[in-house]
């Protein structure tokens, strides 16, 4: 039984600076979407105290805003990370949000469903037509860019057919799901207590997943930071995360941290889970990286194929009421452009176009980089064709900078996330993806020799 020796250097090293933002490599190349996504809030900060007289990105009322205009696109982001990540494209998202929001609107304002099961149909209505793509692209080997595009087609049109390309209203508690906010507690404080509970939570798990990391480092024998380091690291997020919780928790009266945020946080957290420590995840990340080492390895492509399909529809099921329901009406042009954004998410967040990289976190800091840009631009009062060329040019750039940082054999923004997920598979003893198993493979001939 071979035993592992707990290593801690002592003193200041200028290495531990930047492992307390993500490890050993460039702060700028490993966190250079999250920096750009901070450095453009600040930017809009100072426009608009410039130009308008007050901040207002970080006002409460806006922060408030972003999460209900967007939320509906991030969880379409976290869909089309694992989409991407496989090597594939999904172009119906818009048109099966849309789809699924004229079904559900229809089922409560003609057929006087309930609507817990009208969601339930919404949903059912998601798995049915992922199950249908995916069964095209998985098992019968269309690619999913023609599967989606025939998808895109339809799927508009049968939105407006069903709905007669009119506009069908929502039932005020189906309203609550996409515009609705955490209750008032009848505590005599000047904030919304349900909101910074939510934010304590969050610092509990900040402090939890840093101990957790040292735990794994002591038990694998790697060499960890100074305590100090890790102490720094938490502090900084907490406050980070108590911040902006204040500003949700004190915004005008009645309002507080959005509903659709809460069902964003859950997803994120579930697949950031499923794609970071589970054999599944790990699959996925195998067939988009080299699916014939994959399938030679044992792993069934066709049915991650057809899971990753199915489950997209079922995400773009779930966008679709959150957005019909903060609209308060299903009408025939929801979801016009949304696959785009989520694609330029997924890409901003540090996926690869050639499939096999890519993160939940990483697309979801991608998708908020395009919100606050969005949102800024708004505020400054820039014409709407104008934000669009600078979102393009924005997303151009992106890709561009992160494909010729690998040229240069430097890591793209998600590598630190990537060899995060890796150092604990390894740990674990799970499936590798080939990568991870060459690398295994070189470290263990090096020993032996």
């Amino acid at each position: 039984m071979t035993s592992t020796t707990q290593t801690e250097h002592r003193g200041f090293r200028f290495s531990d600076i930047r492992t307390m933002f993500g490890g050993s490599q460039s702060v700028s190349r490993q966190f250079g979407i999250l920096g750009a996504l901070i450095v453009i809030i600040l930017l809009f900060q100072v426009l608009t105290l410039i130009f308008r007289g007050t901040g207002l990105t970080l006002s409460s009322g806006n922060l408030i805003n972003v999460v209900n205009q967007y939320s509906y696109i991030l969880i379409l982001a976290i869909g089309m990370v694992m989409v991407i990540i496989m090597g594939h494209i999904d172009l119906s998202v818009g048109s099966v949000a849309a789809f699924t929001g004229i079904i559900v609107a229809k089922a409560m304002a003609d057929w006087n469903l309930p609507w817990p099961l009208a969601i339930l149909l919404g949903l059912g209505v998601g798995v049915l037509v992922g199950a249908w793509q995916g069964f095209w692209v998985a098992y019968v080997g269309v690619p999913a860019f023609i599967v989606t595009l025939a998808g895109m087609l339809f799927f508009r049109g049968a939105n407006q057919w069903i709905g007669d390309s009119q506009s069908v209203t929502v039932p005020r508690e189906f309203v609550y799901i996409g515009a609705g906010y955490l209750p008032e507690i009848a505590i005599p404080l000047p904030f919304n207590v349900p909101t910074m509970i939510l934010a304590l939570l969050g610092v509990a798990w900040i402090v939890f997943n840093e101990l957790r990391l040292r735990r794994v480092q002591t038990k694998m024998g790697a060499e960890k930071a100074p305590l100090w380091v890790s102490v720094t690291k938490m502090v900084l997020l907490a406050a980070v995360i108590l911040g902006a919780g204040w500003m949700f928790a004190t915004g005008r009266e009645g309002t507080s941290f959005p509903v659709s945020g809460i069902i964003l946080l859950v997803l994120v957290i579930i697949y950031s889970f499923l794609t970071n420590s589970t054999v599944f995840g790990r699959h996925i990340y195998a067939v988009g990286g080299n699916r014939q080492a994959a399938r030679l390895s044992g792993v069934k492509d066709r049915w991650v194929d057809f899971f990753v399909m199915m489950n997209m529809s079922v995400l773009a099921s779930v966008a679709g009421m959150i957005y019909v329901a903060r609209a308060t009406a299903s009408g025939p042009q929801d979801g016009n452009g949304w696959e785009l954004d989520a694609i330029a998410s997924v890409f901003i967040g540090g996926a690869a176009v050639s499939g096999g990289i890519g993160t939940v976190i990483g697309s979801i800091i991608g998708g908020l980089v395009m919100a606050f840009l969005n949102n800024g631009l708004s505020l400054l009062g820039v014409d709407q064709s104008q934000v669009q060329m600078i979102k393009g040019l924005v997303l151009l750039i992106a890709v561009g900078i992160d494909v010729w940082n690998k040229q240069q054999g430097r890591p793209s923004v998600i590598g630190f996330l990537m060899n995060r997920r890796k150092a604990i598979a390894d740990f674990s003893g799970d499936i590798q993806t080939p990568a991870a198993t060459t690398a295994a493979g070189k470290k263990e001939a090096s020993t032996r020799s």
